[in-house]
Order: structure tokens, then C-alpha cells, then sequence
């Protein structure tokens, strides 16, 4: 049985719906609850909730930022060079504009964050399970 398994259903915010419309840049299962639809709001606030095993492929952000706010599980954050991070409930991370990293999960626990994101995502190759197991093996 994999840890944290009441993420799942939604701590704070709701799991939300298999994320589909992004699947093509994550590995395994994510799901996406969006919480701001304010079309004058030019941010985008969404609850992602991430199976155990799964993780977003190697990203940027151009012209804007990412703020991630864990809210439930055990999860990664990594820039590219720089050690990965292990994130849990509380933990706030700011990726900034032109910045190369990843997030998702630890292999046996699920993982959520509220994503605040501006700018537009240049979205990249896939953390390869060598790299992911290489972070593993850190934890």
C-alpha cells in the first residue's frame, strides 16, 4: 500500500479529474483540479495530485513563474544541476522565470500542491527513470 493514500481524495482541494489534457509531459498518473477560472486573472491556480511513480517531464517557465504550495504527501522538486528536493505538507517552492526543473512524487506515496503559474511552459524531455531512481536512492 502506498503512503499518503488520503491525498487522493483531496485534503484541502479537491483531486479534481485525470489530467488528459497534459498527459503527453508526465510520467504516470496526474490529476488537476483547476481553482481560479477568472479569465482577468492572467495566473493560473490549479490543485495537481500526483499517483505514486508519476512525475512532469523537465520544464520551464518563459516570461513568468511557478509557485508550488504542498498540501498533502511526499514529493520531489528539482532544478536542472542543482540536488533534488524532497517536498512535504507545508513546504513552498518558487521556480523562477527561465529556470529548467521537474516535481512529482516518491515512488510509494501520493503527492499534492496548489500550482500558481504565470508566463508560458516550454515543456521538455521526460525525467528519466535512471535520474528518478538516482533521486530515490537519496531520499
Amino acid at each position: 500500500m502506498a503512503k499518503n493514500e488520503s491525498v487522493k481524495d483531496g485534503i484541502i482541494f479537491p483531486k479534481g479529474p485525470k489530467n488528459d489534457a497534459y498527459a503527453q509531459y508526465f510520467v504516470g498518473q496526474s490529476y488537476l483540479q483547476g481553482l481560479v477560472n477568472d479569465p482577468e486573472v492572467n495566473v493560473g491556480v490549479g490543485n495537481v495530485t500526483f499517483e505514486p511513480g508519476c512525475r512532469n517531464n523537465w520544464h520551464i517557465h518563459h516570461d513568468g513563474f511557478q509557485i508550488l504550495l504542498v498540501t498533502g504527501g511526499e514529493g520531489w522538486y528539482q532544478e536542472a544541476g542543482k540536488k533534488a528536493q524532497l517536498l512535504k505538507p507545508g513546504d513552498v517552492i518558487v521556480t523562477h522565470d527561465g529556470v529548467k526543473h521537474w516535481h512529482g512524487e516518491t515512488k510509494d506515496s501520493w503527492f499534492s500542491h496548489v500550482a500558481i503559474t504565470a508566463g508560458t511552459p516550454e515543456w521538455l524531455e521526460p525525467v528519466s527513470d535512471e535520474e528518478y531512481a538516482s533521486v530515490e536512492e537519496d531520499k
